[in-house]
């Protein structure tokens, strides 16, 4: 069996990791006014933060239509595949896997298999890897699904914004969580529980809640092991790296990764947000 993997744009893999393991993307759209654009096709992370700051008010957010994931099936199906595992950001902050399951539904040519990330960014990204990885190895889907829900189980994120409008905004935080962080200054530690967007705990200074979510990580090292660190940023590269040079100093066997927040996940999150996340053994 031939088994395609798709991942959506907001898992922001790496271009040349997309091709080396042969990892398709379908891309969600960020809205200017009348302007669309879809991320890491029409517009770059850069441009896209260079575009909010310019702009009046923010961008909304755009998934793929049943449509595109339909023409994107058959085109796999063309290519000779026999399945694809369609891997997306949370249903419960998107629509797209819900879009995706609609079309695999009306695909008779190929065998989909839609699976809910529960999260997005590289935490989704690699599950994308695994999966492919597994396919080139010849796994079956289910074998592929099975191992993908262990990798779930052992992931954890946490992110911090500079601006927690951009979540209230985009109806991803309540107004008042949003008030009363905005008056006391807290930088609340957020993260993703069954799929949703919640407050993890809150924290008076960035600095601080860095630490925190650092401190967390320490302990799983410790207590569980831990095989791999992503640092992923809102367009502040610098402090991402910054964060990787020194846990990699205290832990160089450990594999690292940056990564990123493109234009669809920051436009919820805002420029200058940092999260870190790992898996465990």
């Amino acid at each position: 069996m031939k088994i395609a993997v798709l991942t959506d744009s907001t898992a922001y893999l790496d271009q040349n990791l997309r091709e080396k393991h042969n990892i398709y993307m379908i891309p969600l759209s960020v809205v200017f006014g009348h302007d669309v654009y879809q991320e890491e096709v029409d517009l770059t992370s850069e441009q896209f933060y260079q575009k909010v700051r310019q702009s009046e008010s923010l961008p909304t957010t755009s998934q793929p239509s049943i449509g595109e994931f339909e023409n994107m099936y058959k085109k796999l199906a063309e290519e000779g595949f026999n399945a694809v595992i369609s891997i997306h950001l949370s249903k419960k902050v998107s629509g797209t896997f819900q879009a995706a399951t609609s079309a695999g539904k009306t695909i008779e040519e190929i065998d989909v298999y839609t699976y809910d990330s529960e999260i997005s960014t590289m935490p989704q990204g690699i599950l994308a890897l695994e999966a492919a990885k597994m396919a080139e190895n010849g796994q079956t889907p289910e074998n592929i699904i099975a191992h993908l829900d262990e990798l779930k189980k052992k992931s954890r994120a946490y992110f911090i914004v500079d601006d927690l409008s951009h979540l209230q905004r985009g109806g991803r935080l309540s107004g008042a969580q949003a008030l009363v962080g905005s008056l006391l200054k807290i930088k609340p530690i957020l993260h993703f529980v069954a799929g949703e967007i919640e407050p993890f705990e809150k924290i008076r200074t960035r600095k601080k809640a860095i630490n925190r979510i650092l401190n967390m990580l320490f302990d799983d090292i410790e207590q569980k092991g831990v095989t791999q660190v992503v640092f992923i940023h809102g367009n502040k590269k610098s402090a991402a790296v910054e964060l990787q040079q020194q846990f990699s100093q205290q832990y160089p066997a450990i594999e690292t990764m940056i990564s990123y927040f493109g234009p669809v996940i920051g436009t919820h999150l805002g420029e200058g947000s940092i999260g870190i996340a790992w898996y465990t053994q």
